[in-house]
């Protein structure tokens, strides 16, 4: 197989979209952005576009292109837009390989607790007598692969008595409803921001036998009657925010799960949850979750 020709260059955020434009003009089958620090960048509202300071673009051109006439006219057509401010491109090979089961062989089988799976479509259950939700990774957030999903997952496979109505509040590919819901619960709402994300629950429950026990829903303006579980997995700010949204749903003694908060914020959170007694913070890699029961 013919190795692909790349073109990489780390630049300032403001000369980001020039540069794209540039490569995409002359012939980039594919352009990349990434950090080219380390600046954590949090999941922005659906059609937000945030960069961080610096950013690192690779692009990628046909493994039949000339190397050198495409990184001149690329360097060229960056000079007449950006002067002497135009940075100097990198050309590098990039060897030809079965893109397609490479991807799928960074995504494994994950075990949650004793007993629950997150297993992508493509594998085989590891242990078919345990509770094994099918989910392959995709443009809504959540397969168990990022700490906060974890927590929540861990929380769930611990529980012995199984909450009848659970909410899952900002609910990205519908994991946690859907752990829940396999796990023992009846009946599960998941919302969100994103109708990608409702799609992709939909899609999710149906893949693994749960749509008759699912609804999902716009967030704005929904109302419901109070739930037995509440689960949150977005931002701290959101969860302080939203705290009086969050405790409407939940009833009296039920639980509430929060996460997507770091370690350093957890007491921030709490304090906006004052019906609420906390249980100890469970933390991984920084990354926090809360849960607890509501008192009052």
């Amino acid at each position: 197989m013919s190795d692909w020709r790349v073109l990489r260059v780390a630049v300032p955020a403001a000369q980001a979209e020039v540069i794209e434009q540039v490569m995409e003009d002359n012939g980039a089958l594919a352009v990349t952005m990434t950090d080219a620090e380390d600046h954590p960048l949090f999941e922005p509202p659906p059609g937000a576009r945030p960069l961080w300071p610096r950013v690192q673009i690779e692009a990628i051109f046909g493994q039949d292109e000339d190397d050198d006439l495409t990184r001149a006219a690329c360097q060229n057509a960056l000079a007449g837009h950006l002067g002497d401010a135009a940075p100097t491109l990198v050309s590098q090979n990039l060897a030809d390989q079965d893109w397609t089961r490479l991807w799928m062989d960074a995504f494994k089988p994950m075990r949650f607790g004793q007993r629950l799976w997150i297993v992508p479509s493509w594998h085989e259950c590891p242990a078919p007598n345990d509770v094994n939700l099918r989910l392959d990774p995709g443009l809504a957030f959540g397969t168990g692969t990022h700490p906060t999903t974890a927590l929540c997952l861990a929380w769930l496979d611990g529980q012995t008595e199984w909450p009848g109505r659970v909410l899952d509040f900002g609910c990205g590919s519908g994991v946690l409803a859907l752990a829940a819901l396999a796990l023992g619960s009846q009946f599960a709402d998941g919302t969100d921001i994103d109708p990608q994300a409702l799609t992709a629950t939909l899609d999710n429950a149906e893949r693994n036998g749960l749509s008759e026990r699912i609804a999902v829903h716009m967030a704005e303006g929904f109302s419901a009657a109070p739930y037995d579980l509440v689960m949150a997995n977005i931002l701290s700010g959101p969860l302080v925010e939203l705290a009086d949204t969050l405790l409407s749903h939940l009833n009296v003694g039920g639980q509430l799960v929060l996460s997507g908060l770091l370690e350093d914020q957890a007491k921030t959170v709490m304090a906006a949850y004052r019906c609420v007694t906390f249980d100890a913070p469970a933390v991984i890699d920084g990354w926090c979750r809360l849960s607890g029961r509501r008192t009052h």
